[in-house]
């Protein structure tokens, strides 16, 4: 058990993005928090401090509700190989999928609460009377009970789920289900991933920061100079690219990222067709890749995921992109050439936030085809860049996209014709396309930026611990 430190940033940027009325909002609602933990603190706990949604979620949240003056520390649970393998099965049984297709039985129970009951001592030398624990996703979900144990308020937050019971969500439900009973309650990111044996559910849609690396305004030169340098465009001359932030120093864009493609890099003024996610199967990256060659548009199309070693809790990272790859070189040469899998250097994650934004800046058209979604944060960074959006309708992708008018939906995530025939309208038809844009973007200012979600953690806060003290 690590704490990991947020960086410190100021309010003030935000109010370009916000308006006063809602930044004066935000203050308001913290200063309500503030006053009734009486000096305690808001623990987030997780499995991870990089890769993934939530540890980009905590990223953004928890300094500016620093900013605001409410007390939020992080900390992740690491775990060895074999844990990690066990938390990704039990993540994929909740969202409705196989996984590896191994067990989660007694013995893998035995090991999950090995591993928990050797962080519980850890996690209780942080913790103290009233104050309040956000347990992020099944992986730390053992931890409930000691936080609870330790006088703490307990909240499961749950980022992932699955549209429809079957067999593999009651399987993941019976392993985490009795530890989540302890909590005090519930969220989910939309309700038709609420679980029956979640107590006390709410629901709280993620959100995005406009003033961070990853969403910040680039100019056009910008966005080909950071492309250059990663090797993702052609450029005469890349060289390291200073970027100036909103909040916090600026970043300096240096590494190349790893690519395989055919040939040299495309020309900066070619059509691109862009995905942006991990390498994880519920992903699609080869759906996505077979209906972009189905679609036959006159483009280049990028699949971009983190570098390999990036990501901590995600084993099964390797084995997808080399599936990945082996689709990439049964394709006929012209396809090849005009596809490229890229893997986005990790070492520094502000300067990773840079290559995102650019990347998704530069797109025509940016995808995500999950075949499951708690909720599309890459897509809403994208409808945030006035990008025409084609996604998947499920999860909380089918709460971000209005159908025809913040982007177009696909109603089975594995059709490809449908998928490809989307991408040849949005090439073909450029006002639509821009008019999805600019829909997009209105819809993630009302109702996808930190101010909003932060407000509904400060009611559901109030709430809890309301509830302890009566």
């Amino acid at each position: 058990m690590r704490e990991i430190a947020f960086a410190e940033v100021p309010l003030e940027p935000y109010r370009d993005a916000l308006g006063e009325e809602r930044l004066e909002s935000l203050r308001r609602g913290c200063e309500r928090v503030r006053s009734l933990l009486g000096g305690r603190t808001v623990w987030n706990v997780n499995s991870t401090a990089a890769g993934g949604g939530v540890a980009e979620l905590l990223h953004v949240l928890g300094p500016l509700a620093r900013a605001a003056g409410v007390d939020v520390r992080w900390l992740v649970l690491d775990g060895d190989a074999e844990f990690q393998a066990i938390a990704k099965r039990l993540v994929s049984r909740l969202y409705g999928v196989a996984g590896d297709g191994g067990p989660l039985g007694d013995a893998e129970a035995r090991r999950y609460r090995r591993r928990i009951e050797e962080s519980a001592e850890p996690l209780a030398a942080f913790l103290r009377p009233g104050d309040v624990v956000i347990v992020h996703d099944p992986q730390p979900a053992g931890l409930i009970g000691t936080a609870r144990r330790c006088g703490a308020s307990v909240v499961w937050r749950c980022h992932i789920g699955s549209d429809q019971a079957n067999e593999h969500t009651r399987d993941g439900g019976r392993f985490v289900g009795g530890f989540v009973a302890e909590a005090d309650a519930t969220v989910f990111s939309t309700i038709g991933h609420v679980a029956g044996w979640a107590p006390r559910p709410l629901v709280i849609p993620p959100s995005i920061d406009p003033c961070g690396p990853k969403n910040m305004p680039l100019t056009g030169a910008q966005v080909r100079d950071v492309l250059g340098v990663a090797g993702l465009i052609a450029h005469e001359r890349p060289a390291p690219v200073e970027t100036p932030v909103p909040v916090g120093a600026g970043v300096r864009v240096h590494r190349p990222a790893v690519v395989l493609r055919e040939g040299p890099p495309p020309p900066a003024d070619l059509p691109m067709v862009v995905q942006v996610s991990r390498w994880d199967r519920l992903k699609d990256m080869i759906g996505v890749l077979e209906s972009f060659v189905a679609s036959g548009v006159d483009g280049y199309l990028t699949l971009a995921g983190a570098d390999l070693a990036g990501v901590a809790d995600d084993p099964a990272a390797a084995g997808v992109y080399d599936e990945c790859r082996q689709v990439w070189e049964s394709l006929p040469g012209g396809h090849r050439r005009r596809c490229q899998l890229v893997c986005l250097p990790m070492d520094d994650l502000r300067e990773n936030a840079v290559m995102v934004n650019a990347l998704q800046r530069h797109a025509s058209v940016v995808v995500q085809k999950s075949l499951a979604e708690g909720f599309g944060l890459t897509a809403t960074e994208a409808m945030w860049k006035s990008r025409p959006l084609v996604a998947s309708a499920v999860g909380g992708l089918r709460d971000q996209v209005t159908d025809g008018e913040t982007g177009l939906l696909v109603g089975d995530p594995r059709d490809v014709a449908t998928t490809a025939a989307h991408l040849r309208r949005l090439f073909r038809d450029r006002p639509f396309a821009r008019r999805l844009g600019e829909g997009a973007r209105r819809r993630v200012r009302e109702r996808y930026l930190p101010d909003r979600q932060l407000l509904d953690w400060a009611r559901l806060i109030e709430g809890v611990t309301t509830k302890e003290a009566a």
